[in-house]
């Protein structure tokens, strides 16, 4: 297999290099320090499987693993962690194959020769199971083939139509096929919902204008798009406006 390695500390990646060159019938085609980093790679190296820490820097290791679930061929992934035998539980009760630190040769061997691919349930519920679990800090767009990932706070507002959601951001437009149901329990403290198709960054708010008819439209602050306000919203927008 080739395999990408990725961890934020250097030491852990030589380990891991020498442990999978002891193991041998492996290429390992390249490095990674943090889950960006990895997605970046697989673009470029093109790995069968991942060996990836968990708690990195800039982004973490399941949320990386989510990002490359939306490719048509996503590698393998085996996580690396310190995490204690309790919190592991979670990655026992949903079949995903795990590394404890430090890692073993033994250990190593028998993961690399039943490497699986790790579904995106299984990765939501992970993130369920741990304690300190957190929302994604940036959402996947597929382009032609490859991931484009736009962060979350570039994002201006999401929009749903038909089956897909539009992803708004100062510099144009992207359709995601997330739900905007989900969207809103993920980023609930960031998004205001202002219509039963729109949730609105309040970082991105500028202000409320009444038009003619008495529907009140969200206005932006780096874009000239403005939202209509539906009449069940309107008084939980007006209140967020005032606050």
């Amino acid at each position: 297999m080739r395999i990408l390695l990725v961890d934020d500390e250097k030491l852990a990646r030589v380990r891991l290099r020498e442990l999978v060159n002891q193991i041998g019938g492996h290429i390992i085609v390249g490095e990674a320090e943090n889950g960006s980093d990895a997605i970046e790679k697989t673009m470029n190296l093109k790995p069968n499987l991942l060996l990836m820490d968990i708690r990195m820097p800039v982004m973490d290791g399941l949320e990386a693993a989510m990002h490359l679930m939306s490719l048509e061929m996503p590698p393998a992934v085996i996580f690396t962690t310190a995490y204690d035998q309790h919190a592991l539980e979670a990655f026992e009760v949903n079949a995903v194959d795990y590394l404890l630190k430090p890692i073993r040769k033994e250990r190593l061997a028998a993961a690399l020769s039943k490497a699986r691919r790790v579904t995106r349930r299984q990765l939501l519920e992970i993130h369920r199971n741990q304690d300190d679990s957190a929302s994604r800090t940036h959402i996947s767009i597929q382009l032609r083939g490859s991931i484009s990932l736009v962060p979350i706070e570039e994002i201006i507002y999401f929009m749903a139509d038909s089956k897909y959601v539009t992803v708004r951001t100062e510099d144009g437009s992207h359709l995601i096929e997330d739900s905007l149901v989900s969207l809103e329990k993920e980023f609930d403290e960031r998004f205001l919902r202002i219509h039963r198709n729109a949730l609105v960054s309040v970082r991105s708010i500028e202000g409320l204008e009444k038009q003619p008819n008495g529907r009140w439209m969200v206005q932006f602050k780096k874009i000239d798009d403005k939202l209509e306000v539906s009449r069940r919203h309107t008084s939980t927008v007006r209140r967020w406006i005032r606050r």
